[in-house]
């Protein structure tokens, strides 16, 4: 009676099990997979949330794209990015989750419509597409001592039914940037193929390292096809628990004007977007920015002390990181992804993430969270290190 949208199976797998019986007994973890900021030491100043109170939460307008202090918000936002894009582009959801929802209702039709996504990647692009009817096809990131993109892959994946070609940068859980050349080959292909791109920048504001800057020149320039970059409070304020996304509409005049006809719909369908946020959201956005400012020193100091600790261990390697809250430890395939992290559960009392939640294409990588509290996260690496090099 059931929507094949859902999976049929819903059971857990061995490290899932493990992990929830480990929580029922109650014991003491050292959980490096965390990625809530509000629950990592990270404080908050209380005037940022002065406004969800104000007197004008009281009044409902429903407007399908929000509020347009709330949208220029945004914009302003991305001029602090050096990006340039019109208010009246942008579109407010109520998460990332949602915008692509929103994105693959305009885009795709179920049941046959397909996007292309990056593999490793985000592990909900699974249940995202097939919640909304879309197939996904992966084309693959690889690595050489950096990420790149195999526009091969992504070539021979393509299909008369493809809608989409998903980019995220910095990806989730690579840290890799989509570069200026890659950018324009996506943007290129997706012109020339009646495709539109959408690009995934989340974790913009967090480059692992002052040199690397975590938005291309390409990806600010007016692209040639239609285009959808996708943001939110989540994390360009440190602020998962204010539902709040976006979405900057761009490329060339007449699609975007189609598209945001279409999209006025969709949206004006669902109004999900809470009042209090679009008010508080130009307090809220520039704000953001204490707490940004100390996660983004958080992820610098352990993703230092991280490849500080690997160095002692030579049958581990740090894959070079690029931006964003995570990082990819390479370990020694001596029992499987799944075997090594229940046995880092048991025996260690460390949560780490298998690769093969992510898509990667072989054994055996690690995913941790370069969110941890400083200590917590030397002592947990530390056990980690010394176990899968023991």
């Amino acid at each position: 009676m059931f929507s094949s949208r859902v999976p049929r199976q819903l059971h857990a797998n061995a490290f899932a099990q493990a992990l929830s019986a480990a929580r029922v007994r109650g014991r003491d973890l050292i959980d490096l997979t965390i990625t809530n900021p509000t629950r990592c030491g990270i404080t908050y100043p209380a005037q940022l949330f002065t406004r969800l109170s104000d007197p004008e939460v009281a009044q409902y307008r429903p407007e399908p794209f929000g509020m347009r202090s709330a949208r220029e918000a945004v914009a302003a936002d991305y001029a602090r990015r050096r990006i340039q894009t019109r208010w009246d582009r942008i579109v407010l959801t109520a998460s990332t989750s949602e915008a692509y929802s929103v994105l693959f209702k305009l885009l795709c039709a179920p049941e046959g419509d397909q996007v292309l996504v990056p593999a490793p990647s985000y592990p909900l692009f699974d249940h995202l597409t097939a919640l909304d009817g879309v197939g996904a096809i992966q084309y693959a990131l690889h690595y050489d001592g950096r990420w790149w993109v195999d526009l091969d892959t992504l070539d021979r994946a393509w299909t008369p039914r493809l809608r989409a070609v998903l980019a995220v940068s910095p990806n989730n859980p690579t840290g890799s940037v989509v570069s200026d050349e890659e950018y324009l080959a996506l943007m290129e292909r997706c012109s020339a193929r009646n495709a539109a791109l959408i690009v995934d920048e989340v974790f913009a504001d967090y480059a692992l390292s002052p040199a690397i800057e975590a938005a291309s020149a390409a990806a600010s320039a007016a692209p040639a096809c239609l285009s959808f970059r996708l943001g939110g409070l989540s994390k360009s304020a440190a602020l998962p628990q204010l539902k709040l996304g976006w979405i900057a509409v761009d490329g060339p005049a007449p699609l975007v004007a189609e598209a945001l006809q279409r999209l006025e719909l969709i949206c004006d369908t669902y109004l999900s977007v809470s009042t209090p946020v679009q008010v508080a959201a130009p307090d809220l956005i520039d704000g953001g920015a204490a707490p940004r400012a100390q996660v983004l020193e958080r992820i610098r100091s352990n993703y230092r002390m991280l490849r500080e600790l690997a160095s002692r261990h030579p049958s581990v390697d740090v894959l070079n990181t690029n931006a964003g809250w995570s990082a990819v430890i390479r370990v020694a395939a001596r029992a499987s992804e799944e075997e090594i992290t229940v046995d880092l559960l048991e025996r260690e009392g460390v949560v780490v993430y298998p690769g093969f939640f992510f898509d990667f294409p072989r054994e055996a990588f690690l995913v941790v969270s370069l969110l941890p509290e400083p200590a917590q996260f030397h002592e947990g690496v530390r056990r980690v290190l010394e176990r899968v090099d023991g």
